[in-house]
């Protein structure tokens, strides 16, 4: 057996080797200064915000009765009764709790919109431990971003950075006030960025693994420079708390609201009109594409800007504005960020072939009317395993649609590995629309056997994009 003794140079070298690799900058970095020199720009928020109770109120010159002490009834009315206007509901004062940092030495200041939503009154609280009043000079639903104003002058102002130098990896920094403890901060790194989430497709959210809980909301998130380059806005969480994954609000983003709230009082965003998806691997083959890539149409709403470019459904966004769009996430970000009214170069992939349209994109509208028609209601079955029918006026309302077919029944085949469900609406097959129950099935009898096709299907409001395979025989 080998003797303890043989191993100690082994052991020294080990450790000299460690200290070297410290000395080379492995070591994990410091946020003593960083968070001294960063954190007098940061506030803390406060609202306030009468809500309803619910409950009714003793009509005026009536009082609770006075019983004797212990009394069950006592409680009773003391909960369901306060005093207060005849027959109006009562109110009491719902508080809650955010972040925010100065942009401005005049007193400018940004947090997120659901920190200021409704808000009766607003109180700013600054590193130095004075309370302002803050007023709302604009908020972006969409962003979820506000800005507030202060009366206040040579206020520390937060340095601004750019999101766009992230890397993954990298080592960021955010400081608020969780539940209401404030200046805490908390570190953490880049987990990824451009990440879309369902709440809002046109922020491309930093996402990291930085330790945010309720009350951080609005708060900045610094690199290691101590530049602003995002604002803590969501957090993924099965709990209601912190569980790694958090989202930031790209600074640029950010400020672009905040500038456009500013000079105009709202936000205008670029807007092209589609509805899209991504690419997968037997979808990309159905159209032709060596690998899965791009944002795929799968719907161009009426009187848009791409239908008045000549964008089809079918057709594979893979640039715009000589932006590469790898997957459909990327799109509306891009989009939202161009300018209104400008002739922007849009490349497409269509029936294998790449071609560059022009398209002048319009302002993102707040709702979408589509066409609706009426159709007669036949039923016919196919090869895929399902059986389909005309849909009645009442459900092309409803799916605002204008052709398609109801899948009634299915059995196990290619319709249904596709992912194809009872109650989809088939609006078109292999770049081809569907019409009719009955022209449906000659489109199903041409269609090529062994081979993958396309095919749009509505599954509620949205349109999707399923890989057929059809079968040999």
């Amino acid at each position: 057996m080998l003797s303890v003794r043989r191993f100690t140079p082994f052991l020294v070298m080990f450790l000299l080797g460690c200290m070297q690799a410290v000395q080379a900058g492995h070591a994990l970095p410091s946020f003593t200064q960083l968070i001294k020199d960063t954190s007098p720009s940061v506030v803390n928020i406060s609202t306030t915000q009468k809500v309803a109770t619910g409950m009714p109120e003793l009509p005026e010159g009536l009082e609770i009765p006075d019983l004797p002490e212990g009394s069950p009834f006592g409680e009773l009315f003391k909960y369901f009764f306060e005093h207060g206007d005849e027959g109006g509901p009562s109110y009491r004062d719902a508080k809650s709790l955010g972040s925010g940092f100065i942009i401005s030495g005049d007193g400018y200041v940004l947090t997120n919109y659901h920190v200021v939503k409704d808000a009766d009154e607003i109180i700013v609280r600054l590193s130095d431990r004075r309370e302002l009043m803050g007023e709302i000079i604009g908020i972006d639903k969409r962003s979820d971003v506000a800005l507030l104003k202060i009366e206040a002058t040579d206020l520390p102002v937060a340095r601004i950075g750019k999101s766009s130098d992230l890397e993954v990896g990298q080592w960021v920094l955010a400081i608020g006030s969780p539940f209401g403890f404030d200046h805490s901060a908390t570190a953490g790194i880049v987990s990824a960025k451009g990440r879309s989430l369902p709440s809002e497709n046109y922020v491309p959210f930093i996402q990291t693994d930085v330790a945010i809980n309720p009350g951080n909301s609005g708060g900045p998130l610094f690199n290691q420079q101590g530049e602003v380059v995002g604002v803590n806005s969501q957090i993924y969480s099965r709990t209601g708390g912190y569980m790694g994954l958090s989202f930031a609000i790209p600074i640029e983003v950010a400020m672009d609201v905040a500038d456009q709230l500013k000079t105009t009082g709202r936000v205008s965003r670029g807007w092209l009109g589609v509805l899209i998806q991504d690419v997968t691997r037997d979808l990309a083959e159905s159209f032709g594409m060596k690998q899965p890539r791009g944002a795929l149409v799968a719907k161009v709403l009426p009187d848009s800007p791409a239908e008045a470019a000549g964008i089809e459904v079918g057709d594979v966004i893979v640039k715009f504005d000589g932006k590469k769009v790898l997957n459909s996430s990327n799109l509306p970000p891009i989009v939202g960020s161009s300018k209104v009214g400008v002739m922007i170069p849009v490349e497409i992939i269509r029936a294998s072939s790449r071609t560059t349209l022009k398209v002048k994109l319009g302002e993102l509208p707040e709702d979408d009317i589509q066409a609706r028609v009426e159709r007669p209601q036949t039923k016919t079955t196919n090869r895929l395993g399902i059986t389909v029918s005309d849909p009645d006026n009442e459900l092309m309302a409803e799916l605002e649609i204008e052709h398609g077919v109801v899948v009634e029944r299915i059995v196990d085949g290619a319709a249904s590995r596709a992912g194809v469900r009872k109650g989809d609406v088939i609006l078109s097959i292999d770049n081809q629309a569907v019409k009719s129950a009955q022209q449906f099935q000659s489109l199903i009898d041409d269609l090529p056997a062994g081979k993958s096709v396309a095919a749009l299907v509505q599954r509620g409001g949205s349109p999707t994009f399923l890989a057929l395979k059809i079968p040999e025989s």
